[in-house]
């Protein structure tokens, strides 16, 4: 039986340089949701939550055209932007 991981994508900054990505362990937290596993995935990669948020409030906003929306969805697109380049920076501390 195969697993998700037989059908991630490897992280070419990883090859390549031999260094993590900013993105790197996001593939591996989405499988973690799906197993259920929502602690580990946040462990994996701590923004995973709020992109799932700004990604269902950016879908919400195109349907139904929020009041504001595009206001929320910059919060939290710096909100992301900002926890991804802490973990980046801590993993290397």
């Amino acid at each position: 039986m195969s697993s998700f991981e037989d059908y991630m994508l490897p992280c070419l900054n990883k090859k390549l340089f031999g260094i993590d990505c900013p993105g790197c362990g996001m593939q591996r937290s989405v499988a973690l949701i799906v197993q259920g596993d929502f602690t580990a995935a946040f462990n994996m990669y701590p923004a995973i939550f709020t992109i799932i948020l700004m990604l269902i409030l950016l879908v919400l906003h195109i349907k139904f055209k929020i009041k504001n929306g595009h206001k929320y969805l910059m919060l939290l697109f710096i909100i992301n932007i900002l926890i991804i380049f802490i973990n980046y920076i801590n993993k290397f501390i």
